[in-house]
């Protein structure tokens, strides 16, 4: 199943974000702006930024799950990640990643394991999915995997195929 092709609404309610991207590299990525992970935002936009022009972009999906972390609204959570941290990538609508109210992007991304076989729940905070042009999870990368690892960026790079 084509991640692109699972329903969900841009933060500012519009739909067909996610679709958009269709036939581009993603890192699908649950954020939040209240964590000691939160500085990630700045790598996500410099890649984000550096490859978008080869096809590539972050797509940010806030979710208030971990200790209640991301707990804005959808304006606060633009306001903060634009002002603070210049983020320019789509933010997705504010979802639940585990549960019995988990989104069925997750539920589908979940799916994949990360380099030490962990799959299933999100662990926490800026989790990371590389998901290929064809909307195929193609890697799935720790919260504390730095956005601009060497590992994470040449597997961004490999699936542009650059």
């Amino acid at each position: 199943m084509s991640v692109y092709d699972i329903p969900i609404d841009a933060i500012d309610g519009s739909s067909g974000k996610l679709a958009e991207q269709q036939g581009s590299v993603a890192l699908v990525v649950n954020v939040a702006s209240k964590c000691g992970l939160t500085p990630q935002y700045e790598g996500l936009e410099r890649i984000h930024e550096q490859y978008a022009d080869q096809g590539f972009t972050v797509v940010g999906v806030p979710c208030n799950q971990f200790l209640e972390q991301e707990p804005g609204s959808a304006d606060e959570i633009q306001t903060f990640c634009s002002t603070t941290y210049g983020v320019t990538f789509p933010l997705l609508e504010k979802i639940e990643v585990n549960g019995d109210a988990k989104h069925p992007l997750y539920a589908e991304l979940e799916k994949t394991a990360d380099a030490e076989g962990v799959d299933g729940d999100i662990r926490w905070n800026f989790e990371k999915f590389l998901v290929g042009r064809d909307g195929e999870v193609i890697a799935r990368f720790a919260p504390t995997v730095d956005p601009e690892d060497p590992a994470l960026v040449g597997a961004i790079e490999s699936a542009l195929g650059s």
